[in-house]
């Protein structure tokens, strides 16, 4: 049996976190799986997975193996690629995450702009709202706008700057009058994401926190958007959800003088040596497509 492929096969159990993942991924039978890793382990001489019917753990020995061998491949793929790029142009899976508000139309141009000038590169992209271990899920990118410090390790390039605004369908307006200003807010139906209870405006005179009236909360920022546009109350929203032409002519901006605290996207990766050249051209693209926009609201689906 090959011994790299069977450190290949090791490393993508421990990402993945199952023998059936990583056979999902790496296109082999769970027995295949449970082969490689069982020829690491004679191998070495000792023992380097705990696991039972629903747990999958590393030993101590078997932790030190892992952290080697990721270096070890990692060099060897980067080397590879290296040589390879001389001649070609980027290639391969590309897994990134990012936030459920950036699956919009805008999102898909760039997407296609990007799969016409490399067409070599498949990209597998998830939307969603929750913190996501690049390492240990397996993602080479995220798209991530955080709310304090990322962990170590990371690597985080600043690309957008996003606006939020309060919004409310027309309908739910046309209902219950618009806010004219922050403190107008009490008297509205309001949808939030997360645990916040109120929010915060800058305005003419300075600061204003407004207390609110939650009558539904969501992890999700698509769940407030299909929420506000189902006439439930007011939310705050980034632009380009508003501008997508899913809610362009439901939702409507409300409090244009006072503005929500504005959110940096980032390009986020792992730091390493070399950068892969499909992660390297991503974000070289992405950052071009940003520089372009300007303003993450202003990213309007072309015409």
């Amino acid at each position: 049996m090959d011994t790299l492929t069977s450190i290949k096969v090791f490393r993508q159990v421990v990402e993945s976190g199952s023998f059936v993942a990583a056979a999902d991924r790496l296109d082999m039978s769970t027995a295949m799986v449970s082969k490689h890793v069982m020829h690491v382990e004679k191998r070495l001489g000792v023992r380097v997975l705990n696991r039972n019917s629903r747990t999958l753990s590393l030993t101590e020995p078997g932790r030190v193996y892992f952290e080697r061998c990721r270096t070890i491949l990692d060099d060897l793929e980067q080397t590879e690629i290296e040589l390879g790029s001389l001649n070609s142009a980027p290639r391969g899976a590309l897994r990134i995450t990012a936030p459920s508000w950036l699956a919009s139309r805008t999102t898909a141009e760039f997407l296609a702009e990007f799969r016409k000038r490399y067409p070599e590169v498949i990209v597998d992209m998830s939307f969603e709202d929750r913190f996501v271990d690049l390492v240990e899920e397996g993602f080479d990118l995220a798209l991530r706008a955080p709310s304090g410090n990322l962990p170590a390790g990371l690597i985080a390039r600043p690309v957008l700057k996003v606006p939020f605004v309060i919004a409310g369908s027309r309908e739910y307006l046309k209902r219950h009058g618009e806010p004219e200003v922050p403190q107008d807010i009490a008297g509205h139906d309001c949808v939030t994401i997360g645990n916040r209870d109120a929010w915060k405006f800058e305005g003419p005179d300075g600061t204003t926190e407004v207390p609110l009236r939650v009558v539904l909360r969501f992890r999700s920022m698509s769940g407030v958007a299909n929420a506000a546009a189902a006439h439930i109350g007011l939310a705050p929203l980034p632009l380009i959800t508003i501008e997508d032409t899913m809610f362009k002519d439901v939702l409507k901006p409300v409090l244009a003088k006072f503005q929500l605290t504005e959110v940096t996207l980032y390009l986020v990766y792992v730091s390493r040596k070399f950068v892969p050249l499909k992660i390297r051209t991503f974000i070289d693209a992405f950052a071009e497509f940003a520089a372009r926009s300007g303003r993450c609201g202003n990213l309007q689906p072309k015409r």
